[in-house]
């Protein structure tokens, strides 16, 4: 949506409330306030030494190598009543660089910027409109609430926040969730220049026990101009089981389809699968085990210029030490495989092989 519609949405959630709830979120003496933070350091060292401090383009958090760095500082305050919510964060370090550097100067630290109100006195319904967590993927920019250290190549080439409208349900046993959203673009939080059509999304989350979480999302949407129009078709699927006390697993898959420019009745596909083993060794330690593979050969949202395109797999061991309740220390190896020599080395020659060992501390408060 462009600014006059969100400006439109933010103004008609009072008429869509009604006039008491109206009044409630007029009157937030009775709601609840929190003040939260978070902050995670890291070092990285990639082992081919390829004599610059950032990692291969396609990582887009814990992304500097051979130096002490803050992935992600973030300050978050959170209002909410019955009937009323919003959500405000600010946030900086590298994974704010690197995935706002498309946004204005002045927005490239606005982590979340979101208000929501309650359609309904007898059902969960909700109407939220702003800069939302992307309802894509499994895995947050907040290392801390993710099973492994770095995120995966899925995490980190689909969307991270969003920024639109977004109704959704939750039925009142709790096991279903649904949603569908009218959004800027993909990863976006102003329209890309010349763009005039919304994009759209869902969310359709099942947890039928305390042990099973089903869920699918979508994307659907132009992301370039009006003029260079080309549709993206987007569908993210993941399964997430608890094996007994100690093990869980989780399976994901993403497939994305966008229109050539050269020929629209046919399309650019790109899909990743991905598969986590985790091990709870006691309260405070644990173990994870990850196996992924990204293939993108047109190079619609990896582009390496090579002949067989982006086609990488990826294999990761991490291990967590919860020292108190509110901070995390971790340590991941990590290694990709590539079907092109693709990773830069200390001789300015490329390799299909890029190893990398990441530590990091991360801080809730």
């Amino acid at each position: 949506m462009n600014k006059s519609m969100l400006h439109c949405c933010v103004l008609a959630l009072p008429l869509l409330a009604g006039e008491g709830y109206a009044e409630e979120v007029q009157d937030l003496s009775a709601a609840s306030f929190k003040l939260s933070g978070y902050l995670e350091s890291y070092y990285s060292k990639d082992f081919n030494d390829p004599g610059q401090q950032k990692r291969p383009a396609f990582m887009y958090s814990y992304n500097q190598d051979d130096s002490l760095q803050i992935n992600l500082a973030l300050i978050r305050a959170d209002i909410s009543s019955s009937h009323f919510r919003a959500h405000l964060g600010v946030a900086s370090g590298t994974y704010m660089k690197a995935n706002y550097a498309a946004e204005n100067r002045t927005l490239q630290h606005l982590y979340e910027a979101n208000a929501g109100i309650k359609l309904s006195d007898q059902h969960d319904l909700w109407l939220d409109v702003g800069v939302m967590p992307a309802h894509i993927g499994f895995e947050s920019a907040i290392g801390a609430e993710n099973w492994t250290l770095t995120r995966s190549m899925m995490a980190d080439n689909s969307p991270y926040f969003e920024t639109g409208a977004r109704l959704s349900y939750t039925s009142t046993d709790g096991k279903w969730y649904v949603s569908g959203l009218l959004l800027n673009g993909w990863q976006r939080i102003h329209r890309p220049d010349g763009n005039s059509t919304p994009s759209l999304g869902h969310q359709i989350t099942y947890k039928p026990n305390d042990r099973l979480t089903l869920n699918s999302s979508s994307f659907i949407g132009n992301d370039k101009s009006d003029a260079d129009r080309q549709m993206r078709y987007f569908h993210n699927l993941y399964a997430q089981l608890q094996l007994d006390d100690r093990w869980s697993m989780l399976a994901a898959l993403d497939v994305g389809a966008e229109q050539r420019l050269d020929d629209r009745g046919r399309y650019n596909v790109w899909y990743t699968p991905n598969l986590i083993f985790r091990y709870r060794y006691s309260d405070s330690v644990s173990f994870a085990a990850r196996a992924e593979y990204y293939q993108d050969k047109q190079g619609v949202i990896v582009s390496t210029e090579t002949p067989n395109g982006f086609k990488t797999q990826g294999y990761s061991v991490n291990m967590d030490y919860q020292l108190h309740p509110a901070v995390l220390l971790r340590a991941e190896l990590r290694q990709f495989i590539s079907k092109d020599r693709i990773f830069l080395k200390d001789d300015n020659d490329f390799s299909s092989r890029s190893l990398m060992a990441t530590t990091a501390l991360a801080i809730s408060f």
